[in-house]
């Protein structure tokens, strides 16, 4: 029998996970930097399974689990499925493990919210907590029937606090002696403090195991990089997905941790644009200065891909990924440029954090789409909570109608006339948190003289946006688009990515980041230098085959110079005006 020869990438994982392996043979804390393509999930999944083999019989007797803390549901259910769901293994998210811990502690838990100010007014009305019993539900903060409901915000705050408790602490490793962080850099980082405080180093304490990539937080409250005298360093340098070409690249940009791939003949591609040549106006103001007016920035965009249809490029949904840099050139490509004109906060609607963002992409869309499917089980499943019972003919007939209306307006009519036929049918009942800020703003006493609430004018100017923007946003954040912006792509992986560089806000701004790269960074502009970098590594680094760049941001000559030393001279070409 022929043996396979051991590849480059192969021989720096087995490397990376022996060192794994005797950390948690010696109960060493480690942190293992997994760059990207690196197999993070794979080294973790046999972290769990090395763990499970070792202490099988100890945690049972002991009734112990291994803690393993994944970063969305998602990465906990790839996990689960990837472990066979072993007992042994306790896997959820940040929140529902800090609630698992904390959840038993009543009396304390009411004590330390009574001296949270976020919960004063609550408090004030409904006079007093007593002995009512707190729950946390994913929900709304509030005070009712004898019961605390906590917002999700709560649940860390909360779990710090306890952790200054060395009875908490104990009973914490009393659970669960082995904790395992998956995408660590993302965690957050009070709560990794408290870790690196109480924890860490300590007699007694848990042995802790780091999964992620500090250059791969994108963040805002991770923690980014983890550094502690008791966390053993262990830098796993392979790169299974990208062909030699695109990882040449990423070796240049972060020469602390080179990366060797799996297939060193692989063919594959890598180019850059820039605009610099355009005559006319770019735009002003700190948001946009230095960016291309957005209809020659779409026109670059088409030229470039026509350029790389020439290079053999297949641009279908199935072979490439278009990333933006900005949310609203994104949008504008989308089909739902208003949203970045209303809301101040691009995460209102990018990470769904408005209320009346959540309902209709989360729950009213997917009915939708199921209603009209026929799948009357899904759209019920899609609503959850808001379902009131069904008992009679007039219910389903009730139902059919007001569905049936709704997919009318939400191809015709404006998301405040979506929202007004459900405030009026109740099919199906609006969020309490959409209802009440509904009511806000219809109580609002426009000849009073005083000014509306910068939160209730986003809402009047979203009721008279489209409602066809809301369905184009629902298909970007499922995916079946071939665009992408930066929270839909970490993790992801594409045989061709073109990257689409340009300004909107103004945390980012890829110009200095370029032209920073390289030397000294300013103490007053390290944040957002990481920031900047790390988006940027992370959109470079999807690419499996070919990747290309187009800036529509003018680049000055150190930020060129900086493109030439990481992606080479002969890979840049300039757009001709």
């Amino acid at each position: 029998m022929v043996e396979t020869a051991v590849t480059p990438a192969e021989a720096a994982s087995q490397k990376a996970l022996d060192a794994m392996y005797a950390c948690l043979e010696a109960g060493q804390s480690f942190r293992l930097e997994a760059g990207a393509g690196a197999g993070k999930t794979y080294s973790l999944v046999k972290a769990l399974r090395f763990l499970v083999q070792r202490n099988q019989r100890l945690l049972s007797r002991r009734h112990q689990q291994i803690a393993c803390i994944t970063f969305t549901n998602v990465a906990k259910e790839e996990i689960e499925a990837r472990t066979d769901r072993s007992p042994l293994i306790y896997c959820d998210t940040t929140h529902a493990f800090c609630w698992s811990l904390i959840g038993s502690f009543q009396h304390e838990l009411r004590a330390r919210i009574m001296a949270m100010p976020v919960w004063d007014e609550r408090i004030t009305e409904a006079g007093g907590l007593g002995d009512a019993t707190v729950e946390y539900n994913l929900g709304h903060r509030a005070i009712r029937d004898g019961r605390v409901t906590l917002h999700h915000d709560d649940i860390l705050a909360l779990t710090i606090a306890l952790m200054e408790k060395v009875k908490f602490r104990r009973l914490m490793t009393d659970r669960f002696p082995i904790i395992l962080i998956d995408e660590y850099q993302d965690t957050n980082a009070g709560w990794v403090e408290a870790i690196k405080t109480h924890l860490l180093g300590q007699s007694g304490a848990p042995v802790f195991g780091l999964f992620g990539d500090h250059w791969q937080k994108i963040y805002g409250d991770g923690c980014g990089s983890v550094d502690h005298p008791a966390l053993k360093e262990i830098g796993k340098e392979a790169n299974f997905r990208s062909v030699p070409a695109v990882v040449a690249c990423l070796n240049r940009m972060r020469p602390q941790l080179p990366q060797f791939v799996q297939d060193p003949a692989a063919p594959g591609r890598v180019r850059v644009f820039h605009t610099n040549s355009w005559l006319g106006q770019r735009q002003t103001g700190p948001h946009w200065g230095g960016d291309l007016p957005r209809v020659a920035a779409h026109d670059a965009l088409e030229r470039v891909k026509k350029l790389l249809q020439a290079d053999d490029w297949d641009f279908s949904a199935t072979k490439t990924k278009i990333l933006m840099l900005t949310h609203r050139a994104l949008a504008s490509e989308q089909g739902y440029a208003t949203l970045p004109t209303i809301f101040r906060f691009n995460d209102a609607f990018a990470k769904m954090e408005h209320p009346h963002i959540a309902f209709l992409v989360k729950e009213l869309e997917p009915a939708c789409e199921a209603f009209i499917d026929r799948k009357y089980g899904a759209m019920f499943d899609a609503l959850g909570g808001s379902v009131p019972p069904i008992r009679t003919t007039a219910d389903k007939t009730g139902w059919s109608t007001a569905m049936e209306r709704l997919v009318v307006l939400r191809e015709a009519g404006t998301v405040g006339a979506v929202i007004d036929h459900l405030r009026r049918v109740r099919r199906p009942r609006l969020p309490d948190a959409v209802e009440d800020r509904e009511h806000e703003l219809q109580s609002f006493d426009r000849n009073a003289g005083v000014d509306m609430p910068p939160a209730l004018l986003e809402l009047e100017a979203f009721r008279a946006v489209p409602y066809a923007e809301v369905v184009s946003l629902r298909r970007y954040h499922v995916g079946h688009s071939p665009f992408e912006t930066k929270h839909g792509v970490k993790g992801a992986e594409f045989e061709n990515v073109l990257v689409v560089v340009g300004r909107g806000w103004n945390i980012y701004n890829f110009r200095e980041m370029l032209e920073l790269a390289g030397r000294e960074v300013p103490a007053n502009r390290h944040a957002n230098f990481e920031r900047n970098r790390n988006l940027f590594y992370v959109v470079c680094s999807r690419a499996k085959t070919r990747l290309a760049i187009l800036f529509t941001q003018e680049l000055s000559a150190d930020a060129l110079a900086t493109l030439e030393n990481w992606f080479g001279a002969d890979t840049i070409q300039r757009l001709a005006p």
